[in-house]
């Protein structure tokens, strides 16, 4: 086993991007497995690595004890110490043994060892490589389409590019370049499987870094983007430099910039706002063409309710809620999007309904008399009689008829009338209160 195995080792180590440690323990694995098959399995055999030497040495491993059962396994403290002086029972001593020639069963046996060791080794590094490349782009070639699936060559591995990441209007061919975001990259037992994705708003971030050197060198940052893939996005951006602007260097001269983005994207439309700390004044750019007239913020439940002119609604909502939804999703908070008249008719409507509540609102005998009370002309005794009436509220005198007032005793036309204005001015007062 003299053979200097080192340069063949570091070869394939570099060839497969394999440990060369890694490989040094599957040959060993692989010599280990023939020896067993040429020697048989009575006998505890070990390998290791001569570094030296650049071979592999075979060891017999036996245990000293007091009384030898099983000679092949086991050696006597007295023949032990006749080699090493120093052993004493419980230790291990090892002899080296000349495997010779393997046969051609243990030669296979080796050979498919270090092919399954090798392949093992290949499926890490390059599910290693991978996985500290989630989030990055990475471009490969078309290789097959399998139901929708585009299985893409990325060098070293496959990896699969599914249906629901893929732009609606894109038509892989067998061949054609594609740049994509690494989604996922996950362990299964044929090896590490690689989701790409064409959808996912990092592709967006990420090829706004290779076409504006600004975000680049970190001058200009994006803070935040959200996709309607292969239809619209939105891109809020920051500048560290108060002499930079963000969205002109994003958009570049006459829009050069922002359009080499848009043709990698299938003409997907791209709006590049300024990002603002306040969420309140961030949703007015995040809203845009749409002009907004007023934001409400309500950081309890995280809802920006937002007032717009009655023109401007539809744009501000966007067509199928496109605008309203990616602008929710670049400020993250919730966003109620309303028309001026909206918001007019729904205040007009709390205001009727608390006049009615206040109007129809159950209080006690001594609290309704009281109320009453307070109208011009009527005393508590009246307010008492007005109340054992069933008239124990202003809309009901309100509402009252005159022949019904003047059934009460004390009530002539003439008082009746009055109730029935005073309670009408008190409704409105509560209506105004």
């Amino acid at each position: 086993m003299g053979i200097d195995l080192r340069q063949v080792i570091e070869q394939v180590g570099r060839e497969k991007g394999i440990d060369r440690k890694i490989l040094i323990d599957a040959v060993g694995a692989a010599i280990l497995s023939a020896s067993r098959k040429t020697l048989g399995p009575i006998l505890e055999l070990r390998v290791e690595f001569d570094q030296e030497s650049g071979g592999f040495k075979l060891y017999a491993v036996r245990k000293v004890v007091e009384k030898v059962l099983n000679p092949k396994v086991e050696i006597s403290v007295e023949d032990a110490q006749r080699v090493n002086p120093e052993v004493k029972a419980g230790d291990e001593v090892r002899s080296e043994v000349e495997a010779g020639g393997f046969g051609r069963i243990a030669a296979q046996t080796a050979k498919q060892v270090i092919i399954q060791r090798v392949r093992e080794a290949e499926r890490e590094s390059v599910f290693q490589s991978f996985k500290a490349r989630e989030g990055e782009l990475v471009n490969g070639v078309v290789q097959r389409v399998i139901k929708g699936n585009v299985i893409v060559n990325l060098g070293k591995a496959e990896a699969i590019l599914p249906p629901r990441e893929q732009l609606p209007r894109e038509d892989h061919r067998i061949g054609d370049r594609v740049r994509a975001y690494v989604l996922d990259v996950k362990k299964t037992p044929k090896g590490p499987q690689i989701v790409l994705s064409r959808t996912h708003p990092g592709l967006l971030a990420k090829l706004f870094e290779i076409e504006v050197p600004e975000i680049y060198e970190g001058i200009v940052e994006i803070k935040a983007a959200a996709r309607d893939a292969g239809e619209r996005a939105k891109v809020a951006v920051a500048s560290r430099d108060g002499n930079v602007d963000p969205v002109g260097a994003c958009v570049g001269y006459r829009g050069s910039r922002v359009q080499a983005i848009v043709r990698e994207l299938m003409g997907e439309k791209i709006d590049v706002i300024s990002w603002k700390d306040d969420p309140a004044a961030f949703v007015r750019s995040a809203l845009a063409p749409a002009e907004v007239v007023s934001v409400e913020s309500n950081p309890a439940t995280h809802t920006l309710k937002v007032m717009v002119a009655d023109d401007q609604l539809s744009l501000a909502i966007g067509k199928r809620g496109q605008n309203a939804r990616l602008a929710a999703k670049l400020v993250g908070w919730k966003v109620d999007i309303k028309s001026r008249g909206e918001v007019q008719k729904e205040t007009e409507e709390r205001a009727r309904a608390d006049v009615e509540a206040k109007a129809t609102e159950v209080i006690s005998p001594a609290a309704q008399v009281d109320r009453l009370a307070e109208l011009p002309g009527v005393g508590e005794k009246l307010a008492s009689r007005l109340i054992d009436a069933g008239l124990d509220s202003y809309q009901k005198l309100a509402e009252a008829s005159e022949e019904v007032l003047v059934g009460v005793e004390g009530i002539g036309p003439k008082t009746a009338q009055k109730l029935i204005e005073a309670a009408t001015a008190a409704m409105a007062m509560v209506g105004r209160g």
